[in-house]
């Protein structure tokens, strides 16, 4: 691919070490030509510039092209953590590697494969994460999927009959119930790369008929959900378990953070986020168009909200569904905006395997 001028000078730029990173949407970037400096910073339109190439032209200029080009190997030397599906390699016994298939193990719903180690004679079969469970794990993987990306338990329960299981409603929230419960203690160990700018809104929800808010905290950059809380007030309640809580999942402060005018918002910002060390800046006045405004943060309240309509309220504050939302938004769901990856994958956590349900489930469970 030819480049432009503009690209070309534009890695000129950052090979010669003028790229300076404000934060994940605001640069400072220095001119080939003078001793001044501009800034490049992200707005909904894209990366704009302060020189005359962009305002005068409206182009994309050499300094955002170095941006870009620097943003590229931010990405490509970024350190990822890679959850790999689990494969049996050797006895249960004595970890020898000389082991054969036996036959199956079955019952009324699932067959196991039976493995025979060559060492020690002796014979075993692996479930890992679904041990004791009576259903395909390829069942209840799917009843997972299918409850998350929008259908109710009782059409989950439908689909599943059609694919010659039998279960009951109660059975999937059950086990939704179990395992974001092991997801969740798994996933917590590990510290996702989000970048410096956080936003935060809230959303209403019914929990058992009546109204509550669901407060949620996302990466601008990669959009994963950072932390959630529930409460029973939308201006009044106590915020900062939330603010508590992204701190510790992440190891950090923002450098900026976006969010309505709400006071709540901003009493536990000043808690929590400002100190005499870092001050983080606090966006709060949000309008409806250039680039102060929170459409990310309301896109992912629209994913919630439609989400929301179909199991029509909660019957409990500490209902394991938003808490599996969460892990289904992030680690799960492809996203457009990201280019088909998930939050995850944008901040380091790479899941592999055709069904990323079973590769969590298992790594959960033998990292318990």
């Amino acid at each position: 691919m030819i480049e432009t001028p503009r690209e070309i000078k534009g890695k000129q730029i950052l090979e010669s070490g003028g790229v300076r990173r404000i934060n994940s949407v605001r640069y400072e970037v220095k001119s080939q030509s003078s001793d001044r400096k501009y800034s490049v910073i992200l707005t909904d339109k894209g990366w704009e510039c302060n020189c005359p190439d962009h305002m005068e032209r409206g182009v994309t200029c050499k300094h955002a092209f170095a941006v870009k080009f620097s943003l590229s190997l931010r990405d490509e030397v970024r350190k990822n953590v890679v959850i790999e599906p689990v494969s049996i390699s050797g006895c249960i016994f004595c970890h020898s590697s000389e082991i054969v298939k036996t036959g199956i193990r079955k019952n009324r719903e699932i067959a196991i494969q039976r493995f025979k180690c060559k060492t020690c004679n002796r014979t075993f079969s692996l479930n890992i994460g679904f041990e004791k469970m009576k259903h395909n794990p390829k069942a209840i993987t799917t009843a997972m999927q299918l409850y998350f990306s929008g259908e109710s338990l009782r059409n989950t329960m439908r689909a599943l009959k059609l694919l010659g299981v039998q279960v009951s409603h109660q059975t999937i929230y059950n086990w939704i119930g179990k395992y974001v419960s092991l997801m969740e203690e798994y996933l917590d160990r590990i510290t996702p790369q989000v970048s410096d700018v956080w936003r935060t809104d809230e959303i209403y929800l019914k929990v058992r008929g009546n109204l509550t808010y669901l407060f949620s905290m996302m990466d601008d950059e990669t959009r994963f959900w950072i932390s959630q809380m529930v409460a029973d007030n939308k201006g009044t309640s106590d915020v900062r378990p939330m603010y508590q809580e992204a701190k510790r999942i992440t190891g950090k402060k923002p450098a900026v953070f976006i969010s309505d005018g709400a006071a709540n918002f901003h009493d536990a910002y000043r808690k929590e986020f400002y100190s005499n060390r870092q001050t983080t800046k606090h966006i709060r006045h949000i309008h409806l168009a250039e680039d102060k405004n929170n459409n990310k943060m309301e896109r992912m309240n629209g994913e919630i909200r439609d989400r929301e309509k179909v199991f029509r309220g909660l019957k409990t504050k500490d209902s394991p569904i938003l808490k599996g939302y969460q892990l289904y938004h992030n680690y799960v769901r492809p996203h457009e905006a990201l280019k088909g990856k998930t939050p995850a994958d944008a901040c380091g956590i790479v899941v592999n395997g055709n069904d990323k349900w079973t590769t969590l489930i298992q790594n959960a469970s033998m990292n318990q």
